[in-house]
């Protein structure tokens, strides 16, 4: 059987956990596309040595999670799967993906089942998005999603290059919400389908923790900002402000946010109606 899904990984500074990844996914018949966001490390070099079957776009730089639009662009296939550097697919879950999408026409996103390794324990993010209160209408194979975990996701690329893929001035993490509102805005439907496996061994080479949250939190405020009402914006700023008064570290998302605050008035647009109800209704306090 000729697949119809390329696998996307972008990575940087991480060789040995991709070198582990790609030896998994030798299993699969997929064609892979490796995308480095300006490793220091030898990453294109080995890759290209001992992977010869795998496509490498070397960047020089780091872009952040755009860089898996590089590799989207590059794909030749109908869909598109994603790993990270410390992440694979089951076998099987390619196959099967493909023939949700083939049932489903408006289906642009599958979010898989996540096995963390090497525990084997099921990420707690899947029992969320099993449990979505946005239901699962009878033309989807799954309850519909506005969030996702990007490694155990696959694409209808056609669907993906139509929303402009993952937004540059996010950088990273947290891309997936904003691509997941870009979607339904655009009247693709994300649903979560627990048959589909994707495991994730995570990596132990990690920035500081301080780091993360405070990006976290710069760009949860990023992403509302650029879709959702003024009013919704400032409440959220303000919320930051405040917390920010006894924790340096949302001080500082805050100051972050706000360096972007040009390029974010220039993409800014409104959810539509149906779709800012469903955010509403998943970011209400329980």
């Amino acid at each position: 059987m000729v697949t119809e899904t390329t696998v996307v990984i972008a990575t940087r500074d991480r060789v040995e956990e991709l070198v582990r990844t790609l030896g998994h996914l030798r299993r699969l018949s997929a064609p892979v596309i490796v995308v480095d966001n300006g490793s220091s490390d030898d990453t294109v070099a080995r890759v290209r040595r001992d992977f010869p079957q795998v496509r490498v776009l070397a960047l020089g730089h780091n872009v952040g999670a755009s860089a898996r639009n590089r590799g989207v662009r590059a794909a030749d296939t109908p869909y598109v799967a994603f790993c990270d550097d410390d992440s694979w697919w089951a076998p099987g879950a390619l196959d099967r993906a493909e023939e949700l999408f083939r049932g489903h026409p408006g289906l642009g996103l599958v979010a898989a089942r996540v096995v963390v390794e090497p525990e084997g324990r099921e990420d707690p993010v899947c029992a969320e998005m099993a449990s979505s209160p946005l239901g699962r209408g009878d033309d989807l194979p799954g309850p519909r999603v506005l969030g996702f975990i990007c490694c155990a996701s696959i694409v209808r690329r056609e669907a993906f290059l139509r929303v402009g893929g993952f937004n540059p001035v996010l950088f990273f993490p947290g891309e997936e919400r904003l691509f997941s509102w870009d979607m339904a805005a655009a009247g693709w439907a994300c649903c979560y389908v627990d048959e589909l496996v994707a495991h994730h061994r995570p990596s132990t080479s990690r920035g500081p923790s301080a780091a993360r949250r405070r990006a976290e939190m710069r760009n949860d405020l990023l992403t509302t900002w650029l879709r959702r009402p003024v009013g919704v914006g400032l409440a959220e700023a303000v919320a930051l402000a405040r917390r920010g008064a006894g924790d340096g570290v949302a001080w500082a998302a805050l100051g972050a946010a706000a360096l972007k605050l040009p390029a974010v008035l220039g993409q800014r647009r409104l959810l539509p109606a149906d779709v800012e109800r469903q955010v509403r209704l998943l970011t209400r306090p329980a």
